[in-house]
Formats: C-alpha cells, sequence, structure tokens
C-alpha cells in the first residue's frame, strides 16, 4: 500500500520535507514548527500498519510514553495527532504522527560502522549520556526495551540523544517481551537473556543491552555474532562474551569487570540501577577502584575473566550463589547422599512448575477463547458507501449494521452537491457495534485560483494543480523566449483565474525555441534592449544606409521571423547613415557651366539655381542645407547640390538685358 505523505499537518502548523530516516512502522521527515518557527522531526506512521491495532497501539504508546519524559539526554516530543491520509489507491486512512525535537548528527551505529572501535575517552563519554538517560527514564517507570547504537543520537555538539521509544512500556506493563505474533520483541544482538526468552522484563534488561553498546563501542563488534537472529539470541542466554581486553590490546581490564557486571546472565547479578553503572564509568574516569559491591557472576563469566588474567584494579571477590559450581567452606565436602537428596528436590520442584505453567496456560487460553466470542458478538463491518448511494440509503445501510451513522458535509470537494466523497472508518473494518460511522456528502463543487505553475516541470505542476484541486486536460507545446525548453510557459484557463474545483487545466509547455523579432527602423539602444530581454546574446555591426538613420538598428541575423533556439547569438546591422564624397572647389570656374563640368561624376546630383543659365558668371555653390561649398567640401553620397550665377556685363558697362531671369529658364545637370 503506497502511501501519498501529507505536505502539512495540523491544518497547516508542520510542514512535512524530505524523508531523513524509516523503520519497520514508521517514516520519519524533516518538518518545521511555522508556529514557532523551528525545524522538528515527524514520525508519520505507514498507512499499511494503521489499521493494525497492535501497532498502532505501540505507536500511541511511544508518543505516550516520551511525552512524559523531560531529559537533555533524551529526544523530546513536541506533539502528537492523527491525519487523514490518502493512498494510491484513492482510500484515505487516519494516520497517527509524532512530532518530535530535531536532532542534527550521526547515529551511533553510523559512527561504528565508520570508525570501528572507539577510544576510552570518547566510549565513556557516550555511555554517561546512555546511562544518563536510562536512570531517568526508569526513575519516572518507563523501561525501553530496545536499547541499541542505531537508537543513540550524537549530535553535531556531541550532545548524547536516546531516542526511539517505540516498544517502550510502563514497568508495570512490561509482563512479556513477546508481540502478537509471538516475536520476540528488540534487536537480537542487544536482547537481554530474559527477553531472548520471553520472560518478564525490568530496568536491568535496558541495563544488559547497555552493556553490549558499551562492548561494541570498545571493541568495535557486538558481542555476539550469528547467522541468524535465533543464533545471536541462543548466544546471549548460553554463552559468555569474550572479555575486551582479549580482543583489544592495551584495553584497561577494570573494562572486563564492567563488561561483566552489567551482562551478567542473571539479572540479579547485573547492575541494580543505572546510576550504579554510571558510577563505576566515573570511577574508572578519575582512576578510582569500582564500586564496593558484591558482583555475583555466573560461573561462565567467572572463567572468562580468570583467563583475561588479574584486574588492574581491586575488586571484591565473587560469591556464586547459584548452587552450581560454588566454592565449599573450608575443607568440608557435601555427601553424596545430600547431593542425590537435593537433586532429587530440584527435579520435583521443576515437574510441579511445568504442571502448574500448563494448568495456569489453559485457564488462560480458555478465557481467551470465551472473551474472543464475546467481543466477536459486538464487533461488526462497516458497510461501504458509494458515490450512487443517497444520503438516506447509507443512513439506512449504517445502522443496519449496527452502528451511529453520521453526515458531515465536504466543503472541499470538486463532485456534485449531496454526493458521496468519502467515510471513516472505511469500508470492510472491522469496528465495535454501537460506534460512529462518519459519511461525508458534497456540499457542491469548491472553487479554487488556478496556482501559479509558470517555470515548473510537467510533473510539478500536475502535482500542484491536483492539489489545489484541478486535473491537467491534456499538454501542448509552443515557443517561448524565457521559459526552459520542457518547463510549464502557461495554463488555459490562465493562472491566478478562480475555476471550480475539479476543472480540466490545459497546460503549456516550453521547446525552447523562439522566433526572433523585428527591430528594422527602431533606434540602437531600444533593438538591444528587446533583444536581450529575450535572452538573446549580442554582436553589433555597422553598415552606410541611405534609408535608415543613423545608429538606427537595419536588420538582424538571423533575421525577423526566423525560428532559433533560446538564448541564441543574434547580429544587430545598426546604420551609420549615408557615405559621404568630397567636392572640389569651382572657385576657379568662369562660367556655371564650368562649375558644373568640375562637379560632374561626383556621387552627387546638380542642378541650376532658378533663372541662373550655363555661360553665368560669378559662380556660387550650396549643399542640400543650403551650406556653401563653393570652395568645396564633404556632403552625403546622393545628395542635391546647387549652382548660383549671374549675368555678364556688355562693353558700356551695363548688364545684358533679355529673358535669362525667367523661372522657367533654370535647369538642371546630373553629375552622377
Amino acid at each position: 500500500m503506497n502511501q501519498e505523505i501529507p505536505t502539512e499537518l495540523a491544518q497547516g502548523r508542520y510542514t512535512v520535507g524530505a524523508s531523513i530516516g524509516h523503520g519497520g512502522m514508521a517514516e520519519v521527515h524533516l518538518g518545521t514548527d511555522t508556529r514557532l518557527g523551528r525545524q522538528v522531526a515527524i514520525k508519520i506512521m505507514r498507512a499499511d500498519f494503521a489499521e493494525d491495532k497492535t501497532f498502532l497501539s505501540r505507536f500511541r504508546r511511544e508518543a505516550h510514553s516520551v511525552a512524559m519524559l523531560n531529559n537533555p539526554n533524551i529526544v523530546s516530543i513536541y506533539d502528537t495527532g492523527e491525519e487523514l491520509v490518502e493512498d494510491a489507491d484513492g482510500e484515505t486512512h487516519n494516520v497517527p504522527y509524532i512530532v518530535m525535537e530535531y536532532v542534527k548528527g550521526q547515529t551511533l551505529r553510523d559512527i561504528l560502522k565508520e570508525n570501528g572501535a572507539l577510544s576510552v575517552h570518547d566510549t565513556e563519554q557516550i555511555m554517561l549520556g546512555v546511562l544518563n538517560a536510562l536512570e531517568y527514564s526508569h526513575r519516572m517507570g518507563i523501561v525501553h526495551r530496545d536499547i541499541k547504537p542505531g537508537n543513540i543520537m550524537i549530535s553535531d555538539q556531541g550532545v548524547v540523544k536516546v531516542m526511539d521509544f517505540g516498544i517502550a512500556r510502563a514497568m508495570d506493563d512490561s509482563a512479556t517481551t513477546m508481540t502478537k505474533s509471538q516475536g520476540v520483541v528488540g534487536t537480537a544482538q542487544y536482547l537481554s537473556p530474559e527477553q531472548a526468552r520471553g520472560e518478564e522484563v525490568d530496568m536491568r534488561s535496558d541495563l544488559y543491552s547497555a552493556g553490549c553498546v558499551l562492548y561494541e563501542m570498545l571493541v568495535g563488534r557486538p558481542p555476539f555474532v550469528g547467522d541468524s537472529p535465533v543464533a545471536i539470541a541462543y548466544q546471549h542466554v548460553s554463552e559468555t562474551a569474550t572479555p575486551p581486553s582479549q580482543l583489544v590490546p592495551g584495553l584497561p581490564r577494570v573494562w572486563d569487570q564492567i563488561v561483566a557486571n552489567a551482562m551478567a546472565k542473571e539479572r540479579q547479578n547485573r547492575y541494580a540501577t543505572a546510576a550504579e553503572f554510571k558510577n563505576d564509568i566515573l570511577r574508572v574516569m578519575s582512576n578510582q577502584p569500582l564500586g564496593d559491591r558484591t558482583a555475583v557472576l555466573d560461573p561462565n563469566t567467572q572463567a572468562a575473566l580468570a583467563d583475561a588474567g588479574p584486574a588492574t584494579q581491586q575488586f571484591n571477590p565473587f560469591t556464586d550463589t547459584t548452587g552450581i559450581g560454588a566454592q565449599p567452606v573450608g575443607n568440608a565436602e557435601p555427601s553424596r547422599a545430600e547431593a542425590r537428596a537435593k537433586q532429587a528436590k530440584k527435579k520435583k520442584i521443576i515437574i510441579w512448575s511445568v504442571v502448574a505453567g500448563l494448568i495456569a496456560l489453559l485457564a488462560l487460553t480458555f478465557g481467551i477463547i470465551q472473551l474472543i466470542h464475546h467481543s466477536e458478538a459486538q464487533i461488526g463491518t462497516v458497510p461501504t458507501i458509494t458515490e450512487d448511494m443517497t444520503e438516506a440509503r447509507a443512513k439506512q445501510l449504517v445502522e443496519k449494521a449496527g452502528f451511529v451513522f453520521k453526515a458531515e458535509q465536504d466543503t472541499d470537494s470538486s463532485k456534485a452537491k449531496g454526493m458521496f466523497t468519502r467515510q471513516s472508518p472505511q469500508g470492510d473494518t472491522k469496528l465495535k457495534k454501537g460506534s460512529t460511522v462518519k459519511v461525508w456528502f458534497s456540499a457542491g463543487p469548491a472553487q479554487s485560483a488556478v496556482p501559479d505553475v509558470q517555470g515548473m516541470s510537467q510533473a510539478e505542476a500536475t502535482a500542484a494543480l491536483k492539489k489545489a484541486g484541478f486535473v491537467v486536460g491534456s499538454t501542448t507545446s509552443e515557443d517561448s523566449p524565457t521559459i526552459e525548453k520542457d518547463m510549464i510557459t502557461r495554463t488555459d484557463p490562465k493562472i491566478g483565474s478562480v475555476q471550480p474545483k475539479g476543472s480540466s487545466i490545459i497546460l503549456y509547455i516550453s521547446t525552447g525555441r523562439t522566433t526572433v523579432p523585428d527591430v528594422s527602423g527602431k533606434p540602437k539602444d531600444e533593438a538591444q534592449k528587446i533583444l536581450t530581454d529575450m535572452g538573446f546574446s549580442l554582436t553589433i555591426q555597422t553598415q552606410s544606409s541611405s534609408d535608415i538613420a543613423k545608429d538606427s538598428a537595419i536588420s538582424t541575423d538571423p533575421a525577423a521571423g526566423n525560428t532559433v533556439d533560446q538564448k541564441s547569438m543574434i547580429t544587430l546591422v545598426i546604420s551609420s547613415g549615408p557615405d559621404q564624397v568630397s567636392l572640389p572647389s569651382v572657385a576657379s570656374a568662369s562660367t556655371v557651366a564650368d562649375a558644373m563640368n568640375m562637379l560632374a561624376n561626383r556621387g552627387v546630383t546638380v542642378t541650376l539655381a532658378n533663372g541662373t543659365q550655363s555661360d553665368y558668371v560669378h559662380v556660387k555653390v550650396t549643399d542640400a542645407n543650403g551650406k556653401d561649398i563653393t570652395n568645396g567640401g564633404t556632403v552625403d553620397k546622393g545628395s542635391t547640390i546647387t549652382v548660383f550665377g549671374s549675368k555678364p556685363v556688355v562693353d558700356n558697362g551695363q548688364p545684358q538685358t533679355g529673358d535669362n531671369n525667367s523661372a522657367d529658364k533654370s535647369g538642371s545637370h546630373s553629375g552622377e
């Protein structure tokens, strides 16, 4: 069952981010408490376990267990709740979650995997943190039951944090370590012998597991390894670990004694409290003898310690009170008759204990069967409501199955008014009769603004539209100057428009290409801005032009209208104005005709001023703007220049008469 992880919890108070870890029944995500503005870790139970009452109870017990613990060496719980989560099949489940302190760092498991055995100093510091946490939790009546390197965090600041109280129980509720399916609770490599045997656990079971963790930090591996959890559990019950000093040259043998005290097979032979365990660590750190306690060890443990040689510190003598391998007082030896009598008495005790256990088991089994039969009569199956059912029909089915019907309005639905949208619990769920079954009916299609998906990938846009209550109808491609290839350019209906939820939205996707715009005739600065705003890279060229004003765009390469890749290189051609030509001086010309001959073939158009004739003298020449260029000058190629002249003087000193001043006598001569 694939679970759709919500993006927020508790009506938006917590946002849910990336996954940072997962376990057998839950997944942990990085989150943010938007109200307090702090990072948190959010443990969300997997939807396929939410229907299992055993796992659900265990998950809720974790929240309850740790919520009452307030200690710097225990990961804090800030909040807990349940959220309606939809799976891949469209079914909704009420999934619980826990909001916890976010610890940035590494687990001890990762540190050991990367570095192997730790230094004695680091081992001491970590064990003090673990034992502080256990001392506090035990004082509060909570047994962890799964102490292992994977449940110990070391923050970036070096703070030790014990976490995952998922199988923790109150001491008065720790009568068994067996699960519903008769599986042992805990992790095999750190399991106490009583846990492996499925017996009652107490705080000394945690201390055994802590001893296993201490062993692994000193040696670099757990005290027992095997091919299977069963093989490892057997070793915890029947074998003794090799003393650490035999595996780590130079390790003070006092650590053998501490490990032996913590990992004694019989719990009465272990440290009685975490404080006692911690005090021995502190004594080693300050080079003091271990505490004044009579350590009662198993024979195998005594032998292992003896093989390791004398300890480096003074210890109290070991006394074996198990009756196996006990040292006699003085030289007295018990008689064979006494030994046989004791053996016979011991056998009788074992036989009667087994008989009594069987009788108790039969009585318990009979009681459970009766309880199951009674419970089954009180349990019903929740009917499945479908969209084609009216509210009246749904109520009839629910009440007929023995439940209380409660109709709810779904104000966030895209379905028609009055149509069924969801129910809680789900159909086919086993539930105690008389319980309430809630059924939601649509209040009518809700409306929502089309979210801004521009620049998103198709998958991201589809998810955003789905979250807002829309569906993607189709997709189409289009050119875009700025939106990257395969990203969304726009929607239809457009982004921001308010539409009924459930509406179909068309997505337009960028091809990664765009059309070169026409900038001809535009001033250079304006043309450059248009092209750079579209993401093009530019090179500038100049070219003379008689048609386009100087410093204005003539054309582009590629030409306007061509489709090119985004961010292509474009050449912008800018007008430098028309070409220039140099004209000679005509001041030496004796007549207008002479001047026009001198100006011919110069790339300009030569015209006569009105009333001027070719035989006139006193020549004058002006450019198109009226500037006097009689003595030469520079003008635009192809421009028009004008030649002026005066009538010649006759012999008597008077100007010649005639009709030469008439305007219609003016003419022109092309110098081209």
